[in-house]
């Protein structure tokens, strides 16, 4: 598998397979995630999985062959993330350490069985030495999601790639990255509409990521290069809970030892994009900001009313994040939690 298309057709079982292939020294549970070891002390992540039901049959193209489409739906998030691990890592002089999960889109199984492998000491004390982790699991182009972690020098180093600080829900790294105790962040991946039939990925933009990440390798394998602590956000008065309704992450400047943020769920004071939109569709804009632009979102109110938003989160997002289990729960011995929430 040397082409972005060689990820998008197969179900996740066969690259599951595919991948293990490839990479013969990695520790893989079946179902659950593959880790590859590397010489680089930077943790790549990706996952399989995708939210469409059939498997990419066709996939149509500009003529330059820049954008991807599919009628099933073509799948960019993730599988855009499972060539950009595997791109960097071959272009790579130090190779990278690569985590591959499964079932993200129900709620970071994968990722989950990963971090109570991790607790039991099932792998190489060498996964200790990370210095930084990456997640390629983001839309767009430029955006950098850190979600609860708070690391200002952190940030400063990835922004200073060309990346621009957005606010998202959840990804793997919010399970792995406390538990590793490493900062991480998510990076655009090149695709757009996501979790619809109309996703598209842009090739251009994917490159330009995996090209970033390769550099951020080379950075890290450097002696002298630092390691990244994880730093949980200082969510406030307010609390988590309120916080992470609306998936947004506090701006640094309301970091732990500085300004309190304010205690009210929905205010402004995090996300300008939001000035102007009623109170009675904030929630839904607001997580509709992981998939679309505000610039899109007010295109949709402005042509369509409101409402429409309403119904676009109830129709992409709004019953998968509803569906997403607590930490706990995932962390539960019992052993039918996942069919009893309807993932298997």
């Amino acid at each position: 598998m040397r082409i972005l298309e060689d990820f998008l057709k197969p179900t996740q079982k066969e690259l599951f397979s595919r991948l293990c292939k490839m990479y013969p020294n990695a520790v893989a549970r079946d179902g659950e995630y593959i880790l590859v070891p590397g010489e680089a002390p930077v943790l790549l992540v990706a996952h399989l999985d995708t939210v469409h039901k059939s498997p990419v049959r066709q996939i149509c193209k500009t003529p330059n062959g820049n954008i991807l489409m599919s009628p099933q739906g073509i799948g960019g998030d993730d599988r855009c993330g499972v060539y950009a691990l595997v791109t960097a890592h071959a272009r790579s002089e130090k190779k990278p350490w690569l985590l591959f999960t499964c079932n993200e889109e129900v709620g970071g199984i994968g990722a989950s069985t990963f971090r109570k492998d991790y607790r039991a000491g099932a792998f190489s004390k060498e996964l200790d030495t990370m210095k930084l982790l990456v997640e390629i699991d983001r839309k767009g182009r430029t955006d950098a999601v850190y979600y609860d972690c708070d690391n200002p020098d952190f940030e400063q180093y990835i922004n200073s790639k060309g990346f621009v600080t957005q606010y998202g829900s959840f990804s793997d790294i919010s399970y792995i990255a406390p538990e590793l105790g490493v900062a991480a962040v998510n990076l655009s991946s090149g695709y757009y509409n996501a979790h619809t039939k109309h996703e598209y990925i842009n090739h251009k933009h994917l490159n330009e990521t995996v090209r970033k990440v390769v550099e951020i390798i080379a950075d890290a394998a450097r002696a002298d290069f630092p390691a990244y602590a994880y730093i949980e956000c200082d969510w406030g008065e307010g609390g988590y809970d309120d916080v992470f309704f609306w998936g947004c992450r506090p701006s640094s400047k309301y970091a732990k030892g500085k300004k309190k943020a304010p205690a009210k769920a929905g205010d402004d004071w995090n996300n300008p994009d939001l000035d102007g939109v009623p109170e009675e569709i904030r929630h839904e804009f607001e997580a509709l900001l992981d998939l679309y632009s505000a610039e899109e979102l007010n295109a949709v109110r402005t042509e369509n009313g409101d409402w429409a938003i309403r119904s676009l989160y109830e129709s992409e997002v709004g019953q998968y994040y509803a569906d997403i289990p607590t930490p706990d729960e995932l962390d539960s011995d019992t052993p039918d939690i996942r069919l009893n929430r309807g993932w298997m």
